[in-house]
């Protein structure tokens, strides 16, 4: 094919998949008696907004816990590679349910 006849070759920018679905964690029916983390990456207003959020959630769920975002660190700093590789264990640990993972800007 030459250029002159005003096609090109052209190649599609996607890489190939690299990671599969999976299903999601089913939902939970509600958060009486639940443990909610708290995930922050340090940006935006999360203190804040995590404290609002607390106060709402508890009045609909008086017995809900959270552990707060300063327990696991920065979701988005320097070592948010080790942060995010050790949620799993440290959920457990933590009697963890459900989480709120926040804010960006």
């Amino acid at each position: 094919m030459s250029a002159s006849d005003g096609q090109y070759e052209v190649l599609w920018p996607r890489s190939p998949r690299r990671v599969t679905k999976q299903a999601l964690a089913p939902r939970l029916a509600s958060l009486h008696g639940k443990t909610v983390a708290q995930l922050w990456d340090f940006l935006f207003r999360g203190d804040e907004v995590f404290a609002l959020l607390e106060e709402g959630l508890r009045q609909r769920f008086p017995d809900i816990r959270f552990v707060s975002w300063r327990e696991f660190g920065n979701t988005h700093g320097k070592d948010e590679r080790e942060v995010l590789a050790s949620l799993p264990a440290r959920f457990k640990a933590l009697g963890v349910d459900a989480a709120i993972s926040g804010m960006g800007c």
